[in-house]
């Protein structure tokens, strides 16, 4: 099919982006109407597409201009038979465009870009003509790709796929490699075991199967093609309609003497053979050869079949498969009798697999066998050139002695279905250098099959006997002849199959495609079975696009029934649907409808006489049709209920653990389903019940082992076992991080897509549908109450700088073991009304810290942008943010109706359901690595058990932290009041670096996405002698941890940082929705290096030998003298970089917005005050931009050697600034009591602080310390 050059080339770097991928997408919905359970790899498609453009290419070529420019175009290069069929489909396309656009392949984008192709406008429907041919084409590759793709037991087709099907087409190779010298075939792959091994009971029950599928796929070939053309025209053969009964009846007509001369005389009577001749090219030696060949088939399989079931009754090893077999051989012992004495007086033993009984059989087994038999051929064959058999040829079909007439040589034939070599016998020495000696024969030529033409030569007494004729494409030919009328028809067969099989094949599959289309398979009437009602658009509507891969419909709504249809469809099994419907199928049926209505779906009767058709003559007994509808209806529907029933307990298990009857129904139901196909299931279904019950019953679960052991715990000032001082300042910083992440990721892996489905959590029985999450949400909550009050109730300045610290220390951890709920607790308790206006508190904190607080705050800007990009990029184990779950729930929930409205029925929204169906799936992916670290049950009990709350009502709380933090700090304060210590413990904090790590360095799990073995799941055990870890269970039922202490449920339930109220409710609940998400920051920025170690002070050699102190103090060298203490000239940026409100509303208490059902997730808020986006009202005024003075600073009871003076220094204050920074004063040489307090009117007094913090004029520098 080479053309001659076009001017426009389909794959240069200028067009070949815009024909590239054009036509994939709709190869994929050819695919799925040729075989619609297959998929196909993208390089197969882009392959086929290139084909189908070369073809374009060519069609192009005459330059068309109407349609029967075309048709003739195609006539002229497609090799008959695929020109009638195409062409008919191309007419078929152009009749039906009228109504609408029946073509897979884009028309619309095809047909402008012909117009560059061909340098001219054509016709829209020239257009439609051509691209209806090459749709056949491509169809036509994708059918024969899948049948061999099926054949070996595959369902994807590759590349290598298409070009091995396409090779054993002489249809299809003769009309892309025409002119190609030799064919590029694959090697053959291994994937059969060889024939030489010794076969097990199962693997000869699926070559068994097998068998018996290629042997039906005969029978319809004998059926459908053979013998149409005699029923059709009665007149032109006298008796004879062959006998397809029982065996013993077929085998004795079939083998009886005088039968296959009767048939050669009917068939050469010149009426019927001119018949035979025009149904299509070369039908009439197909008939003549092949079928004889074809008819013995039976007879060979029934011998098959007394052999194969004799192997499986010795192979099978369970009894009531022995028992079964050897009632099948006892009750065929009759039959096999009659048929070993009819064939051993007719027929010549042969195998099955003899080329002579079989068709089209050899790309199911014996490649092994074939390879190996091609390879010892080529060894024996002296003066091979080209490509090695293997590469040519997928099968061996048969050898022989034929005589070449005109030169009386004889020669050795070997026959492949690719190849036909021609060898002499090689009795002298070999004549090429190098050749082994022992080759028998000599290689004289070779023909390839797909480029020659055979022809029937006999005229039966002259020189031509028994002889056919090989035309070439040249127009050469090479007269053959046998020694006998059986071997030439042995040879005439073999050769006439090979040169028409995909003839004969494509007549097959057209024929049982247009019985299909004829005869619909009978369902039970509609109203004995609900399910067998017809779809329409009262009942269902499907999305209009199809999944990629599959090519499965997608269900936009529809009714109960019609659902539950498909989710067990006789057809294709849809995994997508099946997680969907049972993650969200409680908004719309409860759990006992649904197993009623599978149970009536697994139930199918049967159709009844009145619901089938009378029957054309009898074509099809109505045994055959209830075969039919037992086989591909009732089977694959109850194996799909099954199915969904295994789904429901493995993942679902819960609501079987809230209806107890629901439970033993189901056990009764599995426990009544009967037959040997679904035994399988029922012991799977019945051990994950009994699995799920034994850990409900004993709290086991996977037991999780890791390849590293998980870190030491860390302490602090607090020893294991003293809970008493547990406490923010006592505990260390690392493990405070590590339990609290191991503790909310328990809650996130426990939270089940039930919980969240039908925003369950906001309704009246939400204890009861999503225990889980709101366990997650109250912890939450009372963590982050937790860390307020820690900073609010801590009176003294420096002790609150230390706990602002050591909470951002946790943060850090946080980051580090990519807890994102943890950071966003940290946010928001930073981000509440009492914390947030603690400016002198956050003017002490170090620049550090301050900027990693301001990083994660950004993360929630921007609808959450930097926080998703984050989540996506980094490694589990982690603990996501909830909020954005549950508010994008909300807003499918709220924003989609539940129902759709056609034809004035409601049907069920399905579409609504499948996009929180894709939340739930995003959250689950979260949910299935755990932390290698090591529970502190002292620690965990006391984070779970928080209640800061104690007995306060939510508003006496909030108004007490800010009472609380109006003490601590006043407003427009310039000097703060002085408070005593609250801790007796330490205040400098141990640091966030693991003791157990290399200094600098933070220790923690290693992602165990990078290491795929590092985690193992051991099996659940079935005896209870086998011991597990105990660890949450998956049920909503069970929360994975007892109830912390509160006050009420509404306390926590109804301020939750998951809130999204439309106001803030109290200052505790607005900085509830400034939570933002955990990021990992660069360890560099967290951690200062830790300094090399002080080395020993050594005596100098001048020393005094008198080592008393006095006299040391004043021989030695002095230290040197600490440097004089510059003021901080840096100013330091605001908390967070945005524009501050302009407004300055008074500072008061404020004052809590009527209460409300929680009913929406977390929605991040601005802070309280002088925050940006802040369009509500502001609850406190602006407070005093001073910091605190000395006479705040409580005096250490001893203090450091005295400090050189410091010149004193006034910075200069950039706009946008949080704080204007003071003057340090100047600390004179005093005594070991430490400095004495100065006047307070020596401390520089500046203007008030407003709301909007607007820059100030700087204060001038003083040349002279301040007195004293």
């Amino acid at each position: 099919m080479q053309a001659a050059p076009l001017q426009y080339d389909f794959f240069n770097e200028e067009n070949g982006p815009k024909w590239r991928g054009l036509l994939v997408s709709s190869l994929e919905k050819v695919l799925n109407q040729v075989h619609p359970n297959l998929v196909s790899q993208q390089e197969a498609l882009q392959y086929i597409e290139e084909l189908i453009l070369l073809l374009l290419s060519m069609l192009c070529q005459a330059q068309p201009r109407t349609v029967q420019d075309v048709e003739e175009r195609v006539q002229r290069s497609f090799p008959h038979p695929i020109d009638k069929w195409a062409i008919a489909d191309a007419q078929a396309a152009i009749e039906k465009r009228k109504r609408r656009n029946p073509l897979a392949l884009p028309v619309d984008k095809i047909h402008p870009l012909l117009k560059e192709v061909l340098g001219y406008k054509i016709d829209h429907q020239v257009s439609v003509y051509m691209v209806a041919v090459l749709e056949y084409i491509s169809a036509d590759i994708l059918k024969l790709a899948g049948n061999y793709v099926r054949n070996i037991r595959h369902y994807e087709i590759s590349q290598q796929d298409i070009t091995v099907a396409m090779c054993a087409d002489k249809v299809l190779m003769d009309m892309f490699h025409q002119d190609e010298e030799d064919i590029s075939g694959f090697p053959l792959m291994d994937e059969e075991p060889s024939a030489n091994e010794e076969q097990s009971y199962y693997e000869l029950v699926r070559s068994f199967m097998s068998d018996g599928r290629q042997f039906l796929r005969t029978l319809n070939l004998l059926i459908k093609v053979f013998r149409e053309p005699f029923t059709s025209s009665p007149m032109l053969f006298s008796l004879h309609e062959l006998a397809f009964d029982p065996y013993e009846t077929y085998a004795q007509e079939i083998l009886r003497s005088g039968f296959h001369e009767h048939f050669l005389s009917q068939v050469s009577k010149p009426g019927a053979a001119f018949h035979l001749q025009s149904i299509c090219e070369g039908f009439k030696e197909a008939v003549q050869y092949v079928l004889p060949r074809l008819l013995l088939t039976p007879v060979y399989h029934c011998l098959h079949l007394f052999e194969i079931l004799k192997q499986l009754e010795e192979k099978s090893e369970e009894e009531e498969d022995k028992e079964c077999l050897k009632q099948a051989i006892t009750a065929l012992l009759n039959l096999q009798s009659s048929m070993e004495r009819t064939c051993s007086r007719s027929l010549a033993k042969r195998r099955l697999s003899e080329s002579a009984c079989r068709f089209y059989s050899h790309q199911m087994k014996g490649k092994h066998l074939a390879i190996k038999k091609m390879n010892e051929i080529q060894k024996n064959i002296d003066g091979w050139e080209g490509k090695d058999i293997g590469q040519c040829c997928n099968e061996f079909i048969m050898e022989g002695t034929l005589t070449r007439v005109g030169a009386k040589h004889e020669r050795h034939i070997f026959l492949f279905d690719g190849l036909m070599i021609c060898c002499k016998s090689n009795h002298g020495p070999p004549r090429l250098p190098g050749a082994g000696s022992t080759a028998e024969y000599r290689l004289k030529e070779k023909f390839f099959m797909r480029k020659v033409q055979i022809n029937d030569k006999d005229d039966k007494e002259g020189e031509y006997r028994h002889a056919f004729e090989i035309i070439l494409k040249d127009g050469n030919s090479v007269v053959f002849a046998a020694k006998s009328a059986e071997e030439k028809n042995g040879w005439m067969a073999a050769l006439i199959s090979l040169q028409y099989r995909s003839t004969l094949e494509r007549m097959l599959d057209s024929a049982m495609m247009q019985e299909e289309k004829e005869e619909q398979m009978r369902l039970p009437a509609a109203e004995v079975y609900r399910f067998a009602k017809p779809d329409s658009e009262e009942n269902v509507v499907f999305e209009e696009n199809v999944q990629s891969k599959s090519g499965i419909p997608i269900v936009k709504a529809g009714t109960v029934l019609k659902l539950i249809e498909r989710l067990t469809f006789h057809m294709y099994a849809d995994p997508n649907f099946v997680r969907t419907f049972l993650t969200t199928y409680r908004s719309f049926c409860k759990p006992q409808d649904l197993l009623n209505l599978l149970m009536e779906r697994f139930e199918i009767p049967e159709p009844r006489l009145s619901d089938l058709d009378p029957m054309d003559g009898g074509e099809q007994p109505l045994s055959a049709e209830l075969k039919r509808f037992r086989k591909e209806f009732v089977q694959p529907v109850q194996l799909r209920v099954l199915n969904v029933c295994r789904h429901w307990v493995e993942h679902h298990f819960y609501d079987f653990e809230r209806d107890a009857y629901l439970l033993r129904r189901l056990e009764e139901f599995i426990a009544s389903v009967r037959g040997k196909a679904m035994r399988k299931w029922v012991e799977s279904i019945t051990k994950i019940i009994q699995r799920k019950k034994q850990v409900q019953v004993s709290m086991q679960s996977h037991s999780i082992t890791f390849q590293s052991s998980p870190p030491p715990i860390e302490w602090h000032t607090c020893k294991p076992g003293n809970t008493e001082q547990f406490d923010l300042m006592t505990l260390h910083p690392i493990e405070i991080g590590r339990q609290l992440t191991l503790l909310e990721s328990d809650f996130y892996r426990a939270v089940q897509p039930s919980e969240l489905v039908g925003s369950v959590w906001t309704k009246e029985d939400k204890e009861i549908h999503s225990p889980n999450l709101l366990r997650m949400i109250r912890h939450t909550t009372n963590l982050t109450l937790w860390f307020e009050k820690c900073m609010v109730e801590t009176e003294n300045l420096e002790e609150r700088v230390a706990v602002v610290s050591r909470i951002i220390e946790i943060l850090q951890v946080f980051q580090e073991l990519n807890n994102f709920n943890g950071v966003l607790e940290v946010v928001s308790a930073m981000n509440s009304s009492p914390v947030y206006r603690l400016d002198h508190t956050f003017e002490q904190i170090p620049s550090r810290q301050r900027k990693i607080l301001e990083e994660a705050h950004e993360l929630s800007e921007d609808h959450y942008k930097k926080y998703l990009a984050k989540l996506r990029s980094i490694n589990p184990p982690c603990v996501p943010f909830f909020g954005i779950y549950l508010t994008n729930i909300l807003k499918t929930e709220e924003g989609n109706p539940d129902f759709l409205r056609r034809h004035g029925k409601d049907l069920i929204n399905f579409s609504k359901r499948r996009k929180v169906a894709e939340i739930t799936g995003e959250i689950q992916q979260y949910q299935n690595q755990p932390y290698c670290l090591r529970v502190e049950s002292d620690i965990r009990r006391f984070f779970e058990n928080l209640n800061p709350m104690e007995d306060l009502s939510e508003k006496d709380f909030a108004d007490h932290l800010f009472n609380k933090s109006l003490e601590i700090e006043p407003r427009n304060a310039r000097s703060l009041p002085r408070f005593m210590k609250k801790y007796t413990c330490p205040l400098k904090s141990p640091g966030i670096r693991p003791t157990s790590a290399r200094p600098g360095t933070m220790r923690h799990p290693t992602p165990l996405q990078n290491e795929p073995r590092k985690i193992s799941y051991s099996r659940i055990p079935d005896s209870e002698a086998e011991g597990g870890v105990v660890s949450a269970p998956n049920s909503p039922r069970t929360p994975l941890t007892p109830p912390p202490a509160s006050t009420t449920s509404s306390s926590t339930d109804v301020g939750s940082v998951f809130d999204s109220p439309q106001g803030p409710r109290s200052p505790v609940h607005s900085r509830s929705s400034s939570v933002s998400s955990m990021v990992s920051f660069s360890r560099g920025s967290e951690e200062v290096p830790v300094p090399p170690p002080v080395p020993p002070r050594r005596r100098p050699d001048s020393a005094p030998t008198d080592s008393s102190p006095l006299k040391m103090m004043l021989t030695l060298d002095s230290p040197p003298a600490v440097p004089p203490r510059q003021p901080t000239c840096k100013l330091l940026p605001p908390r967070y970089s945005s524009s501050l409100s302009s407004s300055s509303p008074p500072d008061s208490p404020p004052s809590l917005p009527p209460r409300e059902p929680l009913s929406s997730p977390l929605h991040l808020l601005p802070p309280p005050q002088g925050r940006p986006r802040c369009d509500l009202q502001a609850f406190f005024p602006s407070t005093a931009s001073s910091s605190p003075s000395i006479s705040s600073v409580p005096i250490a009871s001893s203090s450091p050697p005295p400090l050189p003076p410091l010149t004193r220094v006034t910075p200069v204050p950039t706009p946008g600034s949080r704080k204007m920074p003071l003057p340090s004063p100047t600390l004179p040489h005093l005594a070991l009591g430490g400095p004495p307090v100065p006047p307070r009117h020596t401390v520089p007094k500046l203007p008030p602080k407003t709301y909007k913090r607007e820059p100030q004029t700087p204060a001038p520098l003083l040349d002279t310390p301040p007195e004293l």
